[in-house]
């Protein structure tokens, strides 16, 4: 597993020159299209607290953490579910995700320092970069090194499941649709145990309302834990900061102790009762 991250770590590392150039030197004659279609070139980030709960949740306290006093509280949030709501789960996997809820956040693969899939890696609490040119979109994220190629042409089923799977880009109009298929059942869609089987299949849509916004959403079909598709949808902000630029988060050592406690012979928290 380790491997995977040096991996990503160093993919990332390549290309650090370029996801260090300030959103400045970016914005300077900034065209509207690139190739016919919209610029979406900057970086961007979701200003709500999705990251927490996709679905509608009050502030709460984190008893397991009550050292750090208001520090350590779920900010309260409304749902980003399109038509509000709750996800349709069914009955087995609602079970299984109050399960990944009771357990959190040990069991959380954030917490882990696992690549965080797709769509949750667009919503997470630290901004991302696009890089549009005329072929295949890159999209970099912070979090564990992560980064991935839209591909454009590219239709090939991929050979085995993957952290972020395969995204595979098309513009229909002015909305870059992006679907992805071949993630692993490993990933969560949020702090609150909300999660999906292998069989998910995620298509996302981003449509630059202007220069400084896009609205996103994003579809998730997956028969085995979902009762019907459901959909999410927010707006992303482009940092206009004139010295913004995206920064390595490597986390990996943060996740050691969690993840190697018994051979430390440390003893984790145990969760709430509440």
């Amino acid at each position: 597993m380790r491997n995977r991250f040096i991996g990503a770590l160093i993919t990332v590392a390549l290309i650090v020159p370029v996801t260090a150039q300030p959103a400045a030197a970016q914005e300077a004659n900034r065209p509207a299209t690139i190739g016919g279609h919209p610029n979406m070139n900057g970086i961007w980030q979701a200003i709500n607290t999705a990251y927490w709960n996709l679905e509608a949740h009050s502030a709460q306290a984190l008893d397991e953490f009550w050292p750090e006093g208001a520090i350590a509280a779920i900010p309260a949030g409304k749902s980003v579910l399109k038509g509000g709501g709750t996800i349709p789960y069914l009955p087995a996997a609602l079970e299984e995700r109050d399960k990944n809820r009771a357990s959190w956040p040990h069991t959380d693969p954030e917490a882990k320092c696992y690549m965080l899939g797709v769509p949750r890696v667009t919503y997470h609490n630290m901004p991302f970069q696009i890089f549009q040119g005329d072929g295949d979109p890159l999209m970099v994220y912070p979090f564990a090194a992560t980064n991935r190629i839209i591909f454009m042409k590219d239709r090939s089923e991929p050979p085995v499941d993957t952290w972020m799977g395969k995204s595979m880009g098309a513009w229909e109009g002015n909305t870059l649709v992006v679907t992805t298929i071949g993630q692993n059942e490993k990933t969560w869609l949020d702090r609150a145990g909300n999660f999906h089987s292998a069989a998910l299949k995620v298509t996302e849509r981003f449509k630059l309302i202007d220069s400084t916004h896009i609205q996103y959403e994003a579809t998730m079909e997956d028969p085995m834990t979902f009762s019907k598709p459901w959909t999410i949808e927010m707006p992303l902000y482009r940092l206009i900061d004139k010295d913004a630029e995206v920064l390595e988060h490597k986390c990996v050592p943060f996740a050691d102790k969690l993840l190697y406690h018994d051979l430390m012979h440390m003893e984790l928290p145990k969760p709430s009762t509440k």
